[in-house]
């Protein structure tokens, strides 16, 4: 009995090492920041990625004790890089331990997946973040007062979940861009990937410099339910390709989404910001109240939205193309065969080759008739 030949791993520091072992890599990473809290020379350093910075302590006339609030800086970029190596180990267990395991079962194809596993990585995230976002709302009186999307701006301040959650938004989507390369993304894809990925640094960044942090917080959280039941409806068609009915529900709250996404924002630039007390610009103040920055956000989000309704309308008029051409086909009836005729007789009553006489009488009566 032969011994099995193991698989030769591959050479240190070469890319299939890389792609192999990052998780490992990166988990040896934030170890090495976490472990540096433990001496005093290092601690200084080392919290600076772990826990939140810049606080401010204040105290409100409708409560006595003090509140933390907490505002932006060149530091949080160092949080940020620590969280970025968090959802890389996340992004991999999620992928080794459930998504490869469903895809094992499932059979899939090469093309389907890729999107699956992309489906499922982001169906987490977006029912995380959606569930979060919503936690936050909740605390405040948006549903009753839409005002304090722009009242008392800038909005300097933020409580201690609102800026975590900023946090772990854009370090979530700066971790996609390496995850492009450690997941061996196919090369058609990876434009399409590389849209929505700046896409969403660049609007959630901009939210947070520009202190708009409350209208991207009201406008991420129906953003994402909508993608949550894309791409869950994307997962269970791909389990069962006639479970559809989720991509029609999509399909609504997508349109209403943008519809919803459009009014807010052109009520906040467009009314509720010119008409504040706090004009002008400064960067101490972080004071960005200017006619500028307001067309330019504004610009920058009614265009992204029309380029996502122009995907939206093309991918559409693809389902809508694919599904009449398979109804066209099963309407297709196969003509039935045609049936065989029958001859006429011939000359002589010959019929198929066969000469038939109508006279019933014997050889020897037609004989003597004749004669």
């Amino acid at each position: 009995m032969g011994f099995r030949k193991k698989n030769k791993s591959p050479p240190v520091l070469s890319h299939e090492f890389v792609i192999q072992n990052h998780a490992d890599m990166v988990s040896c990473l934030a170890m090495i920041i976490l472990l540096g809290l433990m001496f005093e020379v290092t601690a200084k350093f080392a919290i600076m990625f772990i826990t939140v910075q810049y606080n401010v302590t204040q105290v409100l006339d409708e409560k006595t004790e003090p509140v933390n609030l907490y505002q932006y800086g060149p530091k949080d970029m160092a949080t940020v890089f620590f969280y970025l190596l968090i959802a890389v180990i996340l992004h991999a267990l999620i992928q080794e331990y459930i998504l490869d395991k469903m895809n094992r079962r499932l059979h899939l194809s090469k093309t389907k997946h890729s999107k699956f596993n992309e489906s499922g990585q982001l169906a987490a995230f977006y029912l995380f973040s959606f569930i979060w976002g919503c936690s936050i709302l909740t605390a405040e009186d948006f549903a009753t007062n839409p005002t304090f999307l722009w009242e008392g701006y800038p909005h300097t301040y933020m409580v201690f979940q609102v800026k975590f959650f900023y946090i772990c938004q854009i370090a979530y989507w700066l971790h996609a861009l390496p995850e492009l390369y450690f997941q061996k993304v196919r090369k058609e894809d990876i434009p399409r990937q590389l849209y929505y990925i700046c896409l969403y640094v660049v609007h959630i960044t901009g939210a947070y410099v520009l202190n708009l942090h409350r209208l991207g917080l009201v406008l991420l959280v129906p953003h994402y339910l909508v993608e949550l039941l894309f791409h869950a409806s994307r997962l269970f068609y791909f389990s069962d390709e006639n479970k559809q009915k989720g991509f029609t529900l999509w399909a609504l709250l997508f349109v209403i989404a943008r519809l919803l996404t459009l009014t807010l924002s052109v009520l906040t630039f467009g009314f509720g910001l010119p008409r504040t007390e706090n004009q002008g610009f400064s960067l101490a103040e972080g004071n960005f109240n200017v006619l500028t920055i307001r067309m330019t956000c504004l610009a920058a989000i009614c265009l992204t939205q029309a380029w996502m309704m122009w995907k939206f309308i093309n991918f559409q008029l693809k389902k809508w193309r694919e599904h009449s051409q398979n109804q066209a086909s099963k309407k297709k009836v196969v003509s039935p065969k045609s049936r065989p005729h029958k001859r006429e007789p011939t000359r002589g009553g010959a019929t198929n080759g066969i000469v038939k006489s109508e006279d019933k009488t014997s050889p020897r009566a037609r004989k003597a008739k004749a004669s």
